[in-house]
């Protein structure tokens, strides 16, 4: 099941910056319609699938369109508005996806137990269908002057680059360990390739992400914001369910909801954001996003064994509605900083190391959650679990060996509601509160990790300098002039 999201997560990420660039040279609209009938036809076969390796190489497919059409509305949005009415439409844009994102699993759900879990994949056509016809007749046929060309040395290492570090970040310690020679080649193979992607792009006319704009300290600090961002973020996103299952004991169904108020206030957050950023400018919208998502990770660290439901769910409403004020601003700043010309590489660079920093985060605060659990449970079950009897030998080796290598599935045994239900009570109270508070001691490490990638998100906010939003539409700029001021 893993590689079903795994494979989605590979293409979707590597394509984003060829997409931008894409749609810089042949136009928003071709490569938008692209997008939606690549995806419609990887959900087609998704629901066609025979079995898992089939539905693996579809979703992979699916992953593709979605990755193409990730950046593409953004950049559009981008095209049409500037100044006030970009920064609105945005906050818009920002809302209706966190309400998509509240929505899909419940419709997801609704149709899994009342039709066929194909139906997942098939509901795409109608509304993709629908979604290609509205853009084929609404977008202009914008596109570069002069000849096209393709930078397929830069397309290549980069997305031979990208799926290496993404199989790393994925598979390490997880599938093998961190040291082992299937993880340390996937790192160096990206490393090398990362290299050549340099090289190319040195040397290429139309390069896919040129190099100069990381020369452009808002380029730099803006994506630096996104991805240190989205580390904190997804890590939140990833445990805090957990915490939901192992210490309130609720199922993997009810925790998944705590997540609906988070997405309500991104939505707020969002919309709200893109009206009062005009009145307040970039950098003091940002700097209070990211103040209110420190503060929600600030909070997260303090939960414990007494902590409750709704106290875990008012926290995480804090973090949406930070993470609402700060991420549709980071595109619009971008939008407002680079010429029409450059537009979908910088709008797809915003979502690329937005991407990147998800996946890092997940890797990152797992292997925190995971090294912080196996030294408390080692010292603190592990004395518990060689006073039982000889009998017992066979489960006391099992354990011991969870401890060491998959701690977040010994949790899980362990702490749900269908073990603590068969477990005696007996060993019931002498395991569960030490399962307990070593499952809290370890989230909160990991919550204040996330606490320090964002601070240093913050960081990179101080570094910004004035970002003016236009307030009309501007004739085109000079292509490496940013519109940056003291």
């Amino acid at each position: 099941m893993t590689w079903l999201t795994t494979a989605y997560m590979l293409t979707s990420t590597t394509v984003v910056p060829i997409a931008g660039k894409l749609a810089d040279l042949l136009g928003r609209r071709i490569v938008y319609v692209s997008g939606l009938v690549i995806f419609m036809a990887g959900s087609a076969l998704c629901g066609m699938a025979n079995d898992m390796t089939e539905l693996i190489i579809y979703r992979g497919i699916q992953g593709l369109g979605g990755g193409i059409m990730m950046p593409m509305a953004m950049v559009v949005i981008g095209d049409v508005f500037t100044g006030k009415e970009r920064a609105k439409w945005q906050g818009v844009f920002g809302g209706l996806y966190g309400l998509a994102s509240v929505l899909g699993p419940q419709i997801g759900g609704f149709i899994v137990d009342h039709l066929n879990w194909r139906w997942v994949f098939y509901i795409n056509l109608p509304v993709g269908i629908l979604a290609t016809v509205l853009i084929a007749m609404g977008l202009s046929k914008y596109k570069a002057e002069g000849p096209v060309k393709f930078d397929i040395a830069g397309m290549a290492t980069l997305t031979v680059g990208v799926v290496s570090l993404l199989l790393g970040l994925t598979f390490g310690g997880d599938r093998y360990p961190w040291g082992s020679w299937q993880i340390v080649s996937l790192f160096a193979a990206a490393v090398v390739f990362f290299a050549l992607f340099v090289w190319a792009e040195k040397r290429a006319e139309e390069p896919i992400l040129p190099l100069w704009l990381f020369g452009n300290r808002t380029f730099t600090l803006l994506n630096g914001i996104g991805f240190f961002m989205s580390v904190g973020m997804f890590g939140a996103i990833m445990f805090v369910p957990f915490f939901m299952q192992g210490i309130i004991g609720v199922s993997a169904t009810q925790s998944g909801t705590i997540m609906t108020p988070m997405m309500i206030t991104m939505i707020i957050g969002s919309v709200v954001g893109g009206r009062l950023v005009y009145r307040i400018g970039v950098k003091t919208q940002l700097v209070a996003g990211m103040i209110i998502m420190a503060s929600a990770f600030g909070l997260l660290g303090t939960m414990d064994v007494d902590t409750s439901k709704w106290t875990a769910t008012m926290y995480m409403i804090i973090l949406g509605l930070g993470t609402g004020l700060v991420m549709p601003i980071l595109t619009l700043a971008l939008q407002e900083s680079f010429p029409k010309s450059e537009l979908g590489v910088v709008t797809s660079s915003s979502q690329f190391f937005r991407s990147i920093g998800g996946t890092f985060g997940m890797t990152v605060l797992g292997a925190i959650m995971n090294h912080r659990s196996s030294v408390l449970l080692d010292e603190r079950l592990m004395p518990k679990l060689e006073a039982l009897p000889a009998q017992a030998k066979g489960l006391v080796d099992r354990f011991a060996d969870m401890i060491h290598t998959d701690p977040q599935g010994l949790y899980s045994v362990l702490l749900s509601p269908e073990a603590m239900a068969k477990i005696p009570a007996p060993l019931r109270d002498m395991f569960v509160p030490v399962l307990k508070q070593s499952l809290v001691d370890s989230l909160q490490a990991v919550f204040w990790f996330g606490l320090a990638f964002i601070a240093v998100g913050l960081l990179f906010v101080f570094g910004l300098k004035r970002i003016v939003l236009s307030d009309r539409a501007e004739a085109m700029k000079p292509l490496k002039q940013a519109k940056e001021t003291e």
